[in-house]
């Protein structure tokens, strides 16, 4: 995982490297970023705070859309699927400029399509997705329940680091509990910086966030993505990497339910 001393050991590469060098480290690292920032689109199943009917329809059009790409399609299928929703997107961007809501929707389609692209392909539509969550949160900080905040950091904290592309944990941690000052009790914002946090060592406060969207009721209208994000919550809790955490969150478990225990 990046650190604030990978970003300043890159921030001046030595003269010997070449394009070529660059290009394979950005390949690389591009691959293990887009295996957790794929997911982030989960977290846009939130269709709240949409005020237009007509926008609002055409949001749940491109949401269904992309999780039967997301979660039913194959490869090739999933490809093509994106390229059009991202078109859809963009088109619904530009017939309501003021609304936040398609902004973020096409930096999902971006960060998701990206998965699909080479490294430098991949990198250039991460920085469009991040231009457009900014101007997002320009436009209405809140839309979505403050998911551009959460998905940007997430982006911030899973990118590689300046030169070859914007990660950058600082900023990372900042807009993530940005995501949480808006939405504290949401599954997705406490997940999201509870990852945030693992990746920094920090296991103890991130066992915290992790038993907050635990206990986050899963809503009728978001049902299938608050679900998704429980599993996501519990196979972080299980996977080798965390193991120590999940001894901590099982030893809490047991010490909670003892007869001692006020």
């Amino acid at each position: 995982m990046i650190t604030n001393n990978n970003l300043k050991a890159t921030a001046f590469p030595k003269p010997q490297k070449t394009a070529k060098n660059i290009a394979t480290q950005a390949k690389l690292q591009y691959i293990a970023c887009m295996l957790k920032t794929t997911y982030v689109a989960i977290l846009l199943l939130i269709s709240n705070a949409v005020s237009a009917r007509p926008l609002a329809d055409a949001i749940q059009q491109i949401e269904s859309a992309w999780a039967k790409a997301y979660y039913q399609q194959t490869h090739e299928q999933q490809k093509t699927s994106l390229s059009a929703l991202i078109k859809q997107a963009q088109a619904l961007s530009q017939q309501y400029p003021e609304a936040a809501e398609p902004k973020i929707w096409h930096a999902v389609l971006l960060s998701t399509q990206a998965a699909n692209l080479p490294a430098f392909e991949a990198l250039t539509a991460l920085d469009n997705a991040k231009t457009l969550l900014e101007q997002s949160i320009k436009q209405n900080p809140k839309a979505l329940a403050g998911t551009a905040y959460t998905t940007l950091g997430t982006l911030y904290f899973m990118a590689p680091p300046w030169p070859i592309s914007f990660g950058d944990n600082d900023k990372a941690r900042q807009m993530l509990l940005k995501g949480l000052e808006i939405n504290p009790n949401g599954i997705d914002s406490n997940y999201f910086y509870a990852q945030f946090l693992l990746s920094q060592g920090q296991d103890r406060d991130a066992l915290n966030y992790l038993k907050k969207a635990l206990k986050a009721p899963l809503r009728k209208t978001q049902h299938f993505a608050d679900s998704q994000l429980k599993q996501e919550v519990m196979a972080t809790l299980k996977h080798s990497d965390t193991e120590k955490l999940a001894q901590l969150f099982s030893s809490q478990a047991q010490h909670k339910n003892h007869p001692l225990t006020p």
